[in-house]
């Protein structure tokens, strides 16, 4: 545990991921992490509510409460009585889009007895897609010139992964959903919300991060989108859009406090300001330090890549085929931009699923056993071999494509295989190809005229795995730098509280106090860039492009 400087305040960042939530206990002055909490989502775990196979992918909210409130709590034991005294603020984040039913009271829909095992009235989680047919019918709509293109700042099309593809989606196959859900919130909406005592969801803060990159929110055309084209959408959605919301709220302001009843339960003060929400992946960005020519890299199960330009940078053009350009999303008083790839780790989990297979019978602590190992191992024999030294490529859409190109479609392909390759020939293809779907984003983005000068990397992949670094440092041709917290998403959210409670100016001030140091610099291999820039014009063309 690293030592306090006197009387520094402290501010709690909590940040939501696919698997667990994670809470870290931030210095404002010094910006050491004096404590850190991590709980799994037990329900998830078991796979509830979960259909791969039909790419459903549900959460309870009940599963978010209880691991907030076990890592909070790990968090303040950890820090100590006095300590968790001088918490001064807490900021949220979570996955997105990610959206939730909720009542007139402002509860979560699940958490009623009625609904408590409706897979519909869960939280749906971001990388859900049974809604490709709403997101197709959305493109349609906008670019077919009966109505405006809603669609222009969100990269030029809408994917199922998004707020209104799924919102429309359980409006049109669960209709007692549809009757009882008053209305509908982002999870990083209703947390800090909930944390504030709830209420009438009407006066609910609403994040810019995520209304902007997945609701199709902007001010050209008043806020959320026309209520004639939702009905076009889904016939269903008619008057949800009045119960929503027209205003945005930002990182740096203060969105409620913490109410008695949360207080208590997470053995915090009571009253502590409550930063506005935001996606995981962009206070991510913001704890690794963003700024205009950096590109943060959150590689995770997907990876989310964003960049920040000063306001005018990019004039009225809208850069096509990336996941939305916001004012004011990721760091306040700058343009927001994100991108991304709809699989990352997930495509390493799949590989060690699929090798698995044959032990699915066992009992699950001996299965376990056997399984955590496959990972490591692959790694190792794979780092033995040369630059497409296996001959296999591979493409790395499993869950679609989502920058550039959005194809929720598109799939998976390992090619040029033949009888004499084994299991780290083929993972080293599949950690090459991630890497391919990274430079086609960097490119993209470029040619877009967004400038790229400096590269970071968070998330667990870029801590722990040193194949997936080096390879993607050589396919890329530039350095990567891994900032040093493991939780840097919770570390953003940290000093966006900190910001919103006064005790930093804005967040330029706070990423100097606050911001992650730099582990460690992956660079380039002058032999291995020369050969994946063969391997990467593969890629394009087994792709298509």
């Amino acid at each position: 545990m690293a030592r306090a400087t006197a009387a520094a305040p402290f501010t709690l960042g909590i940040d939501f991921g696919s698997d667990s939530v994670r809470a870290v206990v931030v210095d404002t002055r010094s910006g050491d992490e004096l404590a850190t909490g991590v709980a799994a989502y037990p329900r998830w775990a078991a796979g509830r509510w979960c259909d791969p196979a039909r790419q459903q992918f549900r959460q309870h909210p009940l599963d978010h409460l209880e691991a907030m409130t076990s890592a909070v709590r790990a968090a303040c034991d950890a820090l100590g009585r006095s300590g968790t005294a001088r918490i001064a603020a807490l900021g949220v984040d979570a996955t997105g889009s990610s959206p939730l039913p909720v009542a007139a009271d402002g509860s979560a829909l699940a958490l009623a007895k009625p609904f408590a095992d409706d897979p519909d009235a869960l939280c749906v989680l971001w990388k859900d897609h049974t809604a490709e047919a709403e997101a197709a019918r959305i493109n349609e709509l906008a670019h077919g010139g009966r109505f405006t293109d809603c669609t222009r700042w969100s990269g030029g099309a809408y994917s199922p992964e998004w707020f209104w593809a799924k919102v429309a989606h359980i409006h049109r196959t669960s209709a007692r959903v549809a009757r009882a859900a008053h209305t509908w919130m982002e999870h990083c909406d209703w947390l800090p919300f909930t944390l504030a005592g709830g209420g009438d969801p009407a006066l609910a803060a609403r994040s810019r991060c995520a209304a902007g990159h997945k609701a199709m929110w902007h001010p050209a055309w008043g806020g959320l989108p026309d209520e004639r084209f939702l009905v076009a959408v889904e016939p269903r959605l008619k008057g949800l859009r009045a119960r929503l919301y027209t205003t945005t709220t930002t990182i740096d302001q203060a969105v409620g406090r913490l109410c008695p009843e949360w207080a208590q339960r997470l053995g915090l003060p009571t009253g502590l300001p409550i930063a506005g929400g935001a996606l995981d992946a962009h206070m991510g960005a913001v704890g690794a330090g963003a700024a205009p020519g950096t590109l943060v890299k959150v590689m995770g199960t997907s990876t989310c890549d964003m960049l920040v330009a000063p306001r005018g940078a990019l004039g009225r053009r809208a850069v096509p085929g990336i996941c939305g350009q916001v004012d004011g999303s990721i760091i306040p008083g700058l343009v927001g931009l994100e991108a991304g790839q709809s699989a990352f780790g997930d495509i390493f989990a799949w590989y060690r699923r699929l090798l698995a297979w044959p032990l699915a019978g066992l009992p699950a602590a001996r299965r376990a056993a056997l399984t955590d190992g496959i990972l490591p191992a692959l790694e190792r024999e794979a780092a033995r071999l040369p630059p497409l030294g296996a001959g296999v490529v591979a493409l790395d859409w499993f869950n679609g494509r989502r920058t550039p190109d959005l194809d929720p479609a598109a799939r998976g392909v390992i090619a040029g295989l033949h009888l004499g390759h084994d299991a780290p020939a083929v993972y080293l293809a599949l950690v090459e190809s991630a890497a391919y779907g990274g430079r086609a984003i960097v490119e993209h983005l470029e040619a877009s005229g967004v400038a790229v000068r400096r590269i970071a990397a968070l998330g667990g992949i870029a801590r722990k795995s040193p194949l997936v670094m080096q390879v993607s440092a050589d396919v890329l041709g530039r350095p990567i730098q891994v900032v040093a917290s493991d939780q840097c998403c919770a570390r953003g959210s940290a000093m966006a509280a900190a910001v919103a409670a006064g005790l930093h100016r804005d967040l330029a001030a706070a990423s100097r106090a606050m911001a992650s140091p730099v582990a460690n610099t992956w660079k380039p291999r002058p032999a291995a860039v020369r050969a994946y820039n063969d391997g990467y014009r593969r890629y394009c063309a087994l792709g298509g492009r």
